[in-house]
């Protein structure tokens, strides 16, 4: 295969991967998370409590153009993702080949990973082609010294730390490099790359000035995930075994032995050092952090995904042409098309209690659909609000009741979410509302704060499988509450010194209006 049709090949394999997933990605339901970004994009803001604002900015200008669809929702990430996989290819045709920018794209397109942060639209869709162009940008200005090229790099480091925190690791891994390589390390001291990285901070000012006037409460949110919860974090194995096998299953086992493999030979490898040490110091440093950290508590599995492109370009680099590369990059295609079809029909043979996929995203629209009844019911429909007990069920029904209303989640006994900030009290004291929550008996809970709560009643949701017939998805509880008394919409911690914890203001609430 020569250069010219390898080029070839690699733009296809992507406009391909484009396409599938631009297809399949009106075909199912908002998982809550999904839900609560869209949620974000009704209250457009310069900040949130859990993330930047990017994710919420690109769906708002998104659902503008094409609607308020499933489709509109997931376009950005779909985007997102296929300009991380363009950077990482072209990445790796202008340091090694063409020929192994094409492994780089099918593996690119066949990863579950990968193909997830695209079609399950979080802010992890937004941070990696941020974390590949600046990777890219950052490599062409190592080799030219040029001003322009620092600038992108600041520029696409900017836009990541809009997009997820976890941008941070790009330029403590970046200096890294700098430092320890003899040839490099006299860029520190010209202007040019803290130029770029004053431009990258400077876009990320107004997420600081928010935070600022916010009592910090992302910050807090962000450690608090990392395990600084205000206790001693101990030394534990017990999720060690769940991170490295959350990261198998995403990578696909083959592909992640590789990653590791490349990771060990690449300090002394057959490829060009300069280029070797810079791939390694912009992915592994990232993946070591979370592999500490998950020896003090849970990490998801998506956090450490933007370390792995440079590390996947790296082993793409060093056992492309192997017959069991190959070989890993077509299981963990079968793997990717195995979930992606269960997104669409329950193909598996998973029984529901076990299927995430069916969990986060099958029965939204109908349970919706009852939640709407249950208002219609209602003395004063027009004076009654919905609300769930987690921000992710006021999600899904502000996104598929008719209308697509206003819903509240009552935080009282939860966790504090963006929904704290979104409110006052006072416009809901004295209405009526429909809820739902997933517990029973928390409807002698709720009379805290209605002064009648009718008793809870059960929906069982169903899924029909080919494999189990009509299975039992979720059991959850609906409630009709009269003369909301306040008091609910706020968290309120349960230890002292828990973190989280600010003196929320009120300022800059919306005012309650249908």
């Amino acid at each position: 295969m020569n250069e010219h049709t390898a080029r070839r090949q690699v733009w296809l394999i992507l406009a391909l991967g484009l396409a599938l997933r631009l297809l399949i990605s009106g075909q199912f339901l908002l998982t809550p998370d999904e839900a609560n970004y869209w949620q974000w994009s009704r209250y457009l803001d310069i900040g949130y409590h859990d993330h930047p604002p990017m994710i919420a900015w690109t769906i708002w200008l998104a659902t503008r153009l094409f609607g308020q669809t499933e489709f509109a929702v997931r376009l950005p990430t779909i985007i997102g993702m296929s300009v991380a996989s363009a950077y990482l290819c072209l990445l790796a045709a202008r340091w090694f080949s063409w020929r192994t920018a094409v492994q780089a794209a099918l593996l690119s397109q066949s990863l579950l990973l990968m193909n997830g942060a695209a079609l399950i639209a979080t802010p992890d869709g937004l941070l990696l082609p941020c974390w590949a162009a600046a990777c890219f940008h950052a490599a062409v200005a190592v080799e030219s010294g040029r001003q322009r090229d620092w600038l992108a790099t600041g520029l696409c480091f900017g836009l990541g730390l809009l997009s997820k925190y976890t941008m941070l690791v790009f330029p403590a891994s970046l200096f890294a490099f700098l430092l320890f390589s003899r040839e490099r390390r006299a860029a520190l001291l010209t202007r040019q790359p803290w130029i770029g990285l004053l431009a990258g901070l400077t876009l990320f000012a107004p997420v600081v000035l928010w935070n600022a006037r916010h009592g910090w409460v992302t910050f807090r949110h962000v450690l608090f995930q990392g395990g600084v919860s205000g206790e001693a974090s101990e030394f534990t194995l017990r999720y060690l075994w769940e991170f490295l096998g959350s990261q198998a299953g995403l990578l696909s086992p083959f592909v992640f032995l590789f990653l590791i493999a490349a990771w060990l030979r690449g300090w002394r490898s057959p490829l060009p050092p300069e280029r070797t040490r810079f791939l390694l110091w912009l992915s592994l440093p990232g993946f070591a952090a979370f592999l500490l950290l998950s020896l003090h508590g849970r990490i998801y599995g998506n956090w450490p995904a933007p370390a792995y492109l440079t590390g996947l370009l790296l082993a793409a680099a060093l056992y492309g042409r192997q017959r069991l590369w190959r070989f890993g990059i077509g299981v963990a295609a079968v793997m990717s098309a195995a979930l992606l079809l269960q997104l669409i029909q329950p193909a598996l043979p998973i029984p529901a209690k076990w299927d995430r996929i069916a969990q986060e995203t099958v029965g939204w629209d109908a349970l919706a659909q009852r939640l709407e009844l249950a208002r219609q019911k209602m003395p004063q429909p027009e004076r009654t609000f919905i609300f769930g007990l987690r921000y992710q069920f006021a999600s899904e029904l502000a996104f598929y009741m008719p209308g697509q209303p206003r819903t509240v989640s009552i935080n009282r006994w939860s966790r504090p979410n963006v929904y704290d900030f979104w409110f006052e009290e006072e416009p809901l004291v004295g209405m009526d509302a429909v809820g739902v929550h997933e517990h029973k008996g928390m409807d002698a809970v709720l009379r805290e704060v209605f002064e009648e709560v009718a008793p809870e009643e059960v929906i069982i949701q169903r899924r029909s499988s080919p494999w189990f017939g009509s299975e039992e998805l979720r059991r959850v509880y609906l409630v009709r509450c009269r003369g909301y008394k306040g008091g609910g919409l706020r968290w309120r911690p349960k230890l002292a010194g828990d973190i989280r914890a600010t003196a929320q203001s009120s300022s800059g609430r919306s005012v309650w209006k249908e």
